[in-house]
């Protein structure tokens, strides 16, 4: 055997990274994103289709997201013992057969359930993908380069989702969207199959059923109580519960992790301060951006009435420019520290954040988005390829699965906890603002009983909002509306401040990250200890 196979079996992958599997990681990532960003552009259509109320409209965008976030680091393990590319495959039929159930779906009931399917199956394509690009012998420059790519292309997935529920709202049926990810899909899965290079690890690893049943409950506990607080109150008994079960199964999986011999996390890589302020920050950051997304997507579409491409637009200045940055993001990279990449990029998500919070909710005109959601863009831009290099290359190259799996958990997490808490925060605010608006108001009794009535059972004035302006209720219309822009200034706010956090601490605490840049040999690292080598 020669040194390069040596290599590549120590190290996850193969010596020499095809152009056939870079485009196969590539397609699977974009699809992912597509994916998993599509049902937010659509809340407008979903609002005037299914009627959710309370916390169901949240729960469509996080159905997909909450197996993602809880199956991620199984799917990395998945990947290192039995093989990536098969992961890339199944990943794809699964998103296939959810988008399937999804375009088909008669209630949102049935959304739901396509959506967790779909999710399953992005959860299999987000880790995979990335640990196909970064696993074997790299140095820190090629792993680099793959990393700003993936991040690229990911962010053009969802750029494209809104761009492809835009025209399909617009000029035909919603559904067709669905249809186009499911030819998507399978079109993904075939081109996998032929191109994509086999990829695994061989470091001792093993499937960790305790690790896993224990951050699922707890996860998925947390992620409940978050959603429906804001529907039930966050002094019911229901929500209370699922937070003291949340924090019971978090520490539960520690304990677990901290005992088995090959865990599903190595909770020993949070010892590097990089590692650990960097996974921190990912959660906080990417909780911010998407919360920006969410509320944009409301904003725009169930109380401003805008349309789908309209809501599109939005979307490219949050997300379309990443891929048009990856040459001056690689720049940065490369001549820079992290925390200063990363603090940059947090710091004009936070200005952005705090203008688009200024613009008052009459303003329907696309110019006013400019400025405030393009500096959130760029500032993601720079902020996602910085933070997954940082989480990603700061572990040995055998654990290069790993960590792929850890940075898309972490991403993911931030990402499910954006709608639930920004939706949760807006839905509150905005019904206080209501509220008081309707006291002062100068509308007749019967307005306001009719108007305070609709909003305790849907839990947000944007049942008032869409009532006929004829009717009783309708006549409450205007204060409701204002109410809504109340809400979502202090989403907008809500995510400003998140970011500013993250700039903080990011360029007073990440310090100088360490790099692995050359692969280990086999059998160097003891298992379940990252880094210690014999």
């Amino acid at each position: 055997m020669t040194t390069s196979e040596r290599l590549s079996k120590a190290t996850g992958g193969p010596a020499t990274l095809h152009t056939g599997t870079v485009v196969a990681a590539c397609f699977a990532v974009c699809l992912a994103q597509i994916g998993l960003a599509m049902p937010a552009t659509l809340n407008g259509v979903f609002q005037s289709e299914f009627h959710p109320v309370g916390s169901q409209l949240t729960w469509i965008s996080d159905c997909s997201l909450l197996p993602i976030t809880v199956l991620e680091l199984t799917f990395g393990v998945l990947g290192d013992l039995f093989g990536r590319k098969r992961l890339l495959i199944t990943g794809a039929g699964l998103l296939a057969i959810g988008e399937a159930i999804s375009g088909t779906a008669g209630t949102v009931h049935v959304l739901w359930a396509g959506q967790i399917v779909a999710g399953i199956g992005c959860a299999a394509l987000f880790p995979t993908s990335l640990a196909m690009l970064v696993s074997g012998p790299r140095t820190a420059a090629q792993r680099a380069r793959m990393i700003a790519l993936w991040a690229g292309i990911l962010s053009t997935g969802n750029f494209l989702a809104p761009l492809l529920g835009g025209l399909t709202a617009t000029y035909g049926n919603w559904r067709w969207a669905f249809a186009v990810v499911v030819v998507l899909a399978l079109g993904d899965a075939l081109l996998s199959k032929v191109t994509a290079q086999e990829s695994r690890s061989l470091a001792e690893r093993s499937l960790d059923p305790a690790g896993q049943i224990t951050i699922g409950i707890g996860l998925c506990a947390l992620l409940f109580a978050v959603i429906q607080g804001a529907s039930e109150g966050w002094d019911s008994p229901v929500v209370i519960g699922a937070f003291i079960v949340a924090a019971v199964f978090i520490a539960l999986f520690i304990v677990v992790e901290l005992r088995v011999r090959n865990p599903l996390l190595q909770l020993t890589l949070f010892r590097n301060r990089a590692f650990a302020v960097a996974s921190a920050v990912t959660v906080v950051g990417m909780f911010a951006f998407l919360g920006t997304a969410f509320s944009t997507s409301l904003r725009m579409g169930p109380v401003q009435h805008q349309s789908s491409m309209r809501t599109a637009f939005a979307f490219l200045l949050l997300s379309g420019l990443t891929i048009f940055l990856m040459p001056l993001t690689s720049w940065l990279m490369a001549r820079f520290e992290a925390r200063w990449v990363l603090g940059l990029g947090f710091a004009l998500m936070a200005l952005g954040d705090l203008l688009a919070g200024r613009m008052p909710i009459s303003d329907t005109t696309l110019p006013s988005l400019i400025v405030p959601l393009g500096l959130v863009g760029v500032g993601f831009s720079f902020a996602v390829s910085s933070v997954t290099e940082t989480v990603v290359g700061t572990v040995p190259h055998h654990l290069a699965g790993m960590a792929s799996a850890t940075t898309s958990m972490l991403r993911d997490l931030g990402f499910t906890l954006g709608p639930a808490v920004i939706g949760a925060i807006a839905a509150a605010r905005s019904a206080a603002a209501f509220t008081s608006g309707l006291a002062s108001s100068s509308l007749p009794p019967d307005v306001r009983t009719a108007a305070t009535k609709l909003v305790t059972e849907a839990g947000s004035p944007l049942a008032v909002e869409e009532q006929p302006p004829g009717s009783v209720p309708g006549r409450a219309a205007s204060i409701a509306v204002d109410a809504l822009g109340h809400g979502y200034a202090v989403g907008y706010w809500t995510c400003a401040v998140a970011a500013l956090a993250c700039c903080v601490v990011t360029v007073f605490a990440l310090g100088r990250a360490r790099s692995h840049d050359e692969p280990e040999p086999a059998g160097t690292t003891e298992p379940g200890r990252a880094g210690t080598t014999t």
